[in-house]
């Protein structure tokens, strides 16, 4: 399975579906206004929805707007912007030729052990220097058009969803015209998600577990399976099942990309993700079967499972059985991917050099 380029984590294109050439820049112009419509909408709604945090599903009930904090362990009008690149390391259908305009937010609602991005998803770590306004933000989308980016890549937007919703509001007033990525742990609310119908382009989330115990121990949320389940038929009944693609390239759009990271020692675990979105959604939207797991933690840290990276064999046995389920759209990695996929977000861009 040829790598798509180095650090990427995908490798085998599989079918893709284009718009028809007539009528696109019509329909995408009018997709665009009703956007900054529905920002505007959402806008107030999200806010309040800080006053006793609902934003997720772990319900904290904090008022964020007055200082108080939940399990996210952010509040005030302003939002924690880890880091902003021009990434070309995600799917291609996202990372295209020009790269995707990514931004990760500081600090998380979900909170996996082995976080790959633990130095700036821990709750534990202070955000104040990364802490940035509404039009800021807005700002940095902007910039990552004009750098010519196919996209903006929302990463971990679950918690700061109001000021996300507010910075695209400027945005689209200010000509944001590339589409919106909503790039999860799969942890949502479905009432969240079907609020952001129409606003959100593309879905980008990792379905993590099936397996309850597993997602207790790993993430603190044992409810995982049933509530991320819910939230992916939601996602799923915006987009169905095709990757709608920019004409006359191999650019995504619009459509439904599911992540699954599988983590060694945790076969079942992912066999039982696998046949889920085989028979509650369908086995021909595009998954991203990702191998690019490592041990981000210090030794010790972790349970003795997740102190080592994946077995060949472990990857290669869910391969196997998505293709024994019909999947045929998307990306399998390669094997060795966790040697090349270590970010630094100590760095000014944490996938480069």
């Amino acid at each position: 399975m040829p790598s798509a380029q180095a650090g990427a984590p995908c490798g085998c294109l599989f079918r893709l579906q284009s718009l028809p050439a007539d009528g696109i820049s019509q329909a995408m112009k009018d997709i665009f206004c009703e956007k900054r419509d529905i920002a505007a909408r959402l806008e107030p709604v999200l806010w309040e929805l800080l006053e006793k945090c609902v934003l997720c599903p772990r319900r904290c009930g904090v008022n964020r707007l007055a200082g108080e904090k939940g399990f996210c362990a952010l509040a005030g009008e302003h939002v924690p912007i880890a880091s902003y690149c021009v990434h070309r390391g995600e799917e291609p259908a996202i990372s295209g030729h020009n790269g995707s305009g990514t931004i990760f937010f500081g600090h998380c609602n979900l909170g996996c052990i082995y976080c790959q991005n633990q130095s700036i998803s821990d709750n534990s770590i202070p955000m104040d220097k990364n802490m940035a306004s509404v039009a800021e933000l807005s700002g940095i989308m902007l910039s990552l058009q004009q750098a010519g980016c196919h996209n903006i890549n929302l990463v971990t937007p679950t918690h700061v969803l109001p000021y996300i919703v507010s910075a695209l509001k400027i945005a689209f007033e200010r000509g944001l015209s590339i589409p919106v990525v909503y790039n999860c742990g799969g942890y949502e609310r479905a009432g969240i998600i079907k609020m952001l119908d129409g606003l959100v382009d593309i879905y980008l989330p990792d379905f993590k577990y099936m397996d309850s115990g597993l997602a207790s121990l790993c993430s603190h949320a044992p409810d995982y399976p049933e509530t991320a389940a819910a939230a992916f038929k939601e996602m799923y009944r915006q987009t169905g099942p095709d990757l709608i693609l920019k004409n006359g390239t191999e650019i995504a759009r619009r459509g439904l990309i599911v992540r699954h990271l599988v983590l060694p020692g945790n076969v079942e675990n992912s066999i039982m993700v696998l046949e889920w979105m085989a028979k509650e959604l369908s086995n021909k939207l595009h998954l991203s079967l990702m191998s690019q797991y490592y041990p981000a933690q210090e030794r010790g840290k972790l349970p003795p499972q997740l102190n080592r990276t994946l077995l060949h064999s472990e990857y290669e046995t869910v391969a196997a059985k998505a293709v024994e389920l019909g999947f045929e759209n998307g990306w399998f990695q390669e094997p060795d991917s966790h040697k090349t996929y270590r970010p630094d977000f100590k760095k000014k861009h944490p996938f480069e050099g």
